[in-house]
């Protein structure tokens, strides 16, 4: 290309320009008012009658050039911080500017243009967000460092299709976002903008102008890492973890989790040892989970929420780790390690709702967006949140790819889902007139089955080996059927049934128990209607519930035997098993989020350190033993994998039933909820089997019980054995 002389007759100095034509005097304002949709036709350059105009928007600056093959330009100041000129060049050439903040020059810099590049998006990426489906949405949105068009800088992006105008401000623009505009890129709702020379670290937010003429700033939705809060800002991040999980990876679905060892450690991260990072953590909680047995951990907070001491069911990060135990890779290197010690990692997730943070997702773009715009659906009257507009299909893209992205970019094998019974029903905590039937008359939001069997289609779909787990309170009909047969597609549901009922139980006093029998027994009524996890989670064993321990009646011998025989009862049970931190010790104060677990409690020196350090190797030998014996989890969802020995033995307080196996290998599990030895206790056991070993007792000395024991082989004589029932204690048995 041809480039006239415009060079200055004093040495070295760059000549001035030809002036450009002024801009329409409504796009110059739009412009600076951050209201303007294209602010890339007026910045950059673009060709004029008699060369190319270049337009350059540098607020504060002094001076602005620009460089054509090594030659400087002076541009005019056109007041505001817009500078502009004309070249008598043939074509728009490669160029930077030179942009000086100091009178003498002194402070001069050479930076590209964000105005000369493309767009960084392609239509195909558009086309997908457009009819939500785009399943990486998180390649396509947010914050994306890249080489583009040979310049290494960050692309942003935004959806935000209410807004006249978005820009990006940032610790790089001192927080005031009128030099980046975005452009908006059709009826996608998304705007884009790269910025050259802007990489990892770089802390932003969307600057958004709504039509009502209201300029905010917003955190980015789909961060993927956040500022320690107080501080809210976003920030540009690039993954450099190196995964050592693959041998983990490779067969971690061979074998259907319901027909598998499930038994789950629930962690809250930030107090299960205060003060520890993602990878201080690594380094002592795989060690601590493996020795006890478990076969997974479920991690709560993980998605970046404002408030400390809390779960983190208020979520204004929906993909970004929290960043208060380190950055996102940091957070991989934890999931590393657990899957490197052989453990699964299963994350709360939740998609019901999210808070109204005013620098989060609530009214994004100066509008009802993520939330529905009717008042009487936006609003969860129990949480004082938004829900979500789970009828909007970008908004039901947002939450599918996120379910897909905390599985493939984090390797996460599990997502619980939490509060399902509130997305489902449409009058959930609503007196009548808050709330509109669906079209069909009836209660049920349509919507939110349709997300619901979308994210579970869509993660079994691309992430082989994962599971999705249900919390979900009521009697719906379905929730593990898969979604070609009509149902939700959950892999496993939180049996709330079971928890209340045995819970309830065992909190009465012995004698009063067999008024009661039959809270012990009616979950086998429905125990195959889905596939079930037996749940003693955080949400039991806090805020003046009291720890599991300390719901036991009567002394606390009584109290830490109760607990012994509830936890060997529970793990017999058909289902799999959760645990909440804490009470694999016999922790007897709630959880406090300052403090955690009371580690103490296990100290040699501490002088009653056998009452809980018992228990834990209980629970260590519970586990054991369940990994070891498929009649305890091989046909857990089957009713040929159960069968009551004993149900209705209230007077007693026992209870007894065989598990069986594939091949029909039982164990016999007998539960005595009464402070009495039972002598020569008469059960009635399959024929063909000459001799049943007790290998659980929990009872045993080393746990902290009496020590009543049968120690030898029992033989069974007419089809029934006789066995000594320890008290308030829970026996397995298996054939000799």
């Amino acid at each position: 290309m041809a480039l006239r002389d415009t060079t200055s007759p004093e040495a070295g100095g760059p000549a001035p320009c030809r002036a450009a034509p002024a801009p329409d005097p409504a796009d110059r304002d739009r412009l600076l008012s951050g209201a303007h949709h294209d602010p890339h036709a007026l910045l950059g350059a673009h060709p004029v009658p008699g060369g190319i105009a270049f337009r350059a928007l540098r607020p504060f600056a002094r001076a602005v050039s620009v460089v054509v093959d090594g030659r400087r330009s002076r541009l005019a100041s056109e007041g505001d911080g817009l500078f502009s000129g004309v070249l008598p060049l043939d074509a728009i050439p490669p160029y930077t500017l030179l942009v000086s903040y100091e009178e003498d020059g002194a402070d001069e810099r050479e930076v590209h243009d964000p105005y000369r590049f493309l767009p960084a998006l392609g239509d195909v990426d558009l086309h997908l967000i457009r009819e939500g489906r785009h399943e990486e949405l998180w390649t396509a949105l947010g914050a994306e460092p890249m080489v583009h068009q040979g310049v290494a800088g960050t692309r942003f992006t935004v959806w935000a299709p209410n807004a006249r105008g978005v820009r990006v401000a940032g610790d790089f623009s001192c927080w005031d976002g009128t030099a980046f505009p975005m452009r908006s890129l059709g009826a996608s709702g998304v705007w884009e903008l790269f910025l050259p020379e802007i990489g990892e670290g770089a802390r932003y937010k969307f600057e958004i102008t709504s039509r009502h003429g209201d300029r905010f700033l917003k955190a980015d939705p789909m961060a993927r890492r956040a500022e320690v809060p107080p501080d809210t800002a976003s920030i540009v991040t690039v993954s450099r973890h190196e995964w050592g999980d693959t041998e983990w990876m490779a067969h971690r679905g061979d074998v259907p989790v319901h027909e598998a060892p499930f038994s789950v450690y629930e962690v809250h991260l930030p107090s299960w040892r205060p003060g520890l990072t993602y990878r201080q953590l690594a380094e002592e909680l795989p060690a601590y989970v493996r020795d006890l047995g478990f076969t997974h951990v479920e991690l709560m907070p993980v998605a970046h929420h404002p408030f400390s001491g809390s779960w983190g069911y208020q979520v204004t990060g929906f993909y970004a780790p929290t960043a208060r135990l380190g950055t996102p890779d940091d957070f991989k290197y934890l999931v590393d390690a657990l899957h490197r010690a052989g453990i699964g990692v299963i994350m709360d997730w939740v998609p019901a709702h999210f808070p109204k943070d005013d620098w989060a997702l609530g009214r994004f773009d100066g509008e009802p967006l993520y939330e529905p715009g009717d008042w009487r659906r936006a609003e969860h009257p129990d949480w004082g949140t938004f829900e979500f507009d789970l009828g909007r299909v970008e908004v039901r893209n947002f939450l599918v790819a996120n379910a897909v992205y905390w599985c493939e970019e984090f390797h996460v094998d599990g997502l619980r889902v939490d509060a399902v019974a509130s997305m489902l029903y449409l009058d959930y905590s609503r007196d009548s007139g808050q709330w509109t039937p669906n079209v069909f008359g009836g209660r049920e939001d349509l919507d939110a089955v349709a997300f619901l069997q979308e994210m579970n289609a869509t993660v079994y779909r691309r992430v082989p080996g994962v599971m999705t787990i249900a919390e979900e309170s009521t009697a719906w009909d379905g929730v593990t059927r898969p979604t070609e047969s009509g149902g939700l597609g959950f892999g496993l549901k939180w049996n709330m049934g079971w928890m209340h009922d045995s819970l309830g139980y065992i909190q009465h006093e012995p004698v009063h128990r067999k008024y009661h029998h039959h809270e012990m027994t009616f979950s086998m009524v429905y125990a195959y209607s889905e596939n079930y996890v037996l749940p003693i989670s955080h949400d039991e064993v806090v805020h003046g519930k009291r720890s599991l321990v300390s719901k036991m009646p009567g002394d606390w011998w009584q109290q830490r035997a109760d607990h012994r025989a509830y936890l060997g009862f529970m793990w017999a049970h058909p289902g799999k098993q959760l645990l909440f931190m804490g009470q694999e010790f016999a922790q007897g104060a709630e959880w406090a989020e300052a403090e955690g677990p009371h580690w103490w409690l296990l100290d040699p020196a501490y002088g009653a350190e056998a009452d809980h350090r018992g228990v834990r190797d209980l629970v260590r030998d519970l586990n054991g033993v369940y990994r070891r014996t498929p009649a305890l989890w091989q046909r857990d969802t089957t009713p040929d994998g159960f069968r009551w020995v004993l149900g209705d033995a209230a007077e007693d307080n026992v209870f007894a039933f065989l598990r069986l196996d594939a091949e029909g290998v039982p164990l016999l599990s007998v539960s005595n909820f009464s402070p009495v030895v039972r002598h020569d206790y008469p059960l009635a056991v399959p024929d063909g089997i000459p001799a049943w070993q007790e290998i659980l007792n929990t009872d045993a000395e080393r746990y902290g019980g009496s020590g009543v024991t049968d120690p030898g082989a029992v033989k069974p004589e007419d089809g029934v054995v006789r066995c000594t029932l320890p008290p308030l204690a829970t026996v397995w048995l298996t054939p000799v």
